[in-house]
């Protein structure tokens, strides 16, 4: 048997598959709720022919897709202001705008400390995008969100 994850792995492993249900649900126009039970059917943990997906904390993953989709609006209006005038959130890849949602939906709550947010989703860019630039765009990104959104936690 296989040993039990650590919760940094299974917290991982949530933002990952959170940032993978937000772009379903973006590409495929489907609500959280079934693509959240599809994700929690079929792909965190599930068994496949080349083996098994990773665990995942679910309570995790339900909550960044639900405060992605309830603060949707506010999360994107964040990410507009944090983007170059020219690039508004509806131009950028699909795939870091799903990213920036997930990072956003961590933020607008307290839960988790602002820079650990920004560590994880710079991480997880960095798997999406292995040789670009993307993930210092998205640190910049989120470093900007994460002082707009939760100032009280950079003050001194």
């Amino acid at each position: 048997m296989a040993p039990k994850p650590d919760r940094r792995a299974l917290s991982a492993a949530a933002r990952l598959y959170a940032v993978q249900a937000l772009f379903q649900m973006e590409a495929s126009s489907q609500g959280a709720d079934r693509i959240q039970q599809e994700f929690l059917t079929y792909r965190i943990g599930a068994e496949h022919e080349d083996g098994r997906s990773a665990d995942a904390d679910e309570r995790l993953f339900g909550r960044i897709v639900d405060d992605a989709v309830t603060w949707q609006s506010r999360i994107d209006q964040a990410t507009d202001r944090a983007l170059v005038a020219k690039w508004p959130i509806d131009r950028i890849d699909p795939v870091l705008r799903a990213l920036f949602r997930a990072a956003g939906a961590e933020l607008v709550t307290p839960k988790t400390p602002p820079k650990v947010v920004i560590a994880e989703y710079v991480r997880l860019s960095e798997a999406f995008f292995p040789d670009g630039r993307e993930p210092k765009f998205v640190n910049a990104v989120l470093d900007h969100m994460a002082r707009e959104m939760r100032a009280d936690a950079f003050k001194a």
